[in-house]
């Protein structure tokens, strides 16, 4: 407990709160996340739509995410599959999942319709929750 310095007849304990640990320890996460935050990108290159959307969501490395690139190849992760095969690749992988969520990712360039038909794979295979996955315009 520290004490003031100001007299040496009333000492009473300083009542301030150090916020140099916590400073010094948020500076520190930041950097980790900033040098991180480009590897736990998955999946095949997309020229994603640009938005500037507020509130952005993080994928994590165990987060399911479906692309689709320009020439409409379909990726769970990184593995190419059909769209035929789609539906049921997804019912084995969400078949012991508590949470059934996957990210969908779709090169600008594929028309909606196509995208439209992999959302609907996505709910005939039991996936509650689609997000939709662009990018910020920096």
């Amino acid at each position: 407990m520290g004490f003031s310095p100001q007299s040496s007849d009333h000492q009473q304990p300083l009542s301030e709160i150090n916020v140099t640990p916590f400073v010094d320890v948020m500076l520190v996460l930041l950097i980790i996340f900033m040098v991180t935050a480009p590897m736990i990108q998955q999946g095949v290159e997309i020229d994603l739509p640009k938005t500037d959307a507020k509130g952005s969501v993080s994928i994590a490395e165990k987060d399911i995410v479906v692309s689709i690139d320009k020439n409409k190849n379909i990726f769970i992760g990184e593995k190419q599959t059909s769209e035929k095969d789609l539906t049921e690749a997804l019912q084995t992988i969400f078949k012991n999942k508590q949470v059934k969520v996957a990210y969908l990712k779709s090169d600008q360039k594929v028309d909606y319709g196509f995208v439209v038909q992999i959302m609907s794979a996505l709910k005939n295979a039991g996936v509650e929750n689609v997000g939709l996955v662009t990018e910020n315009p920096l």
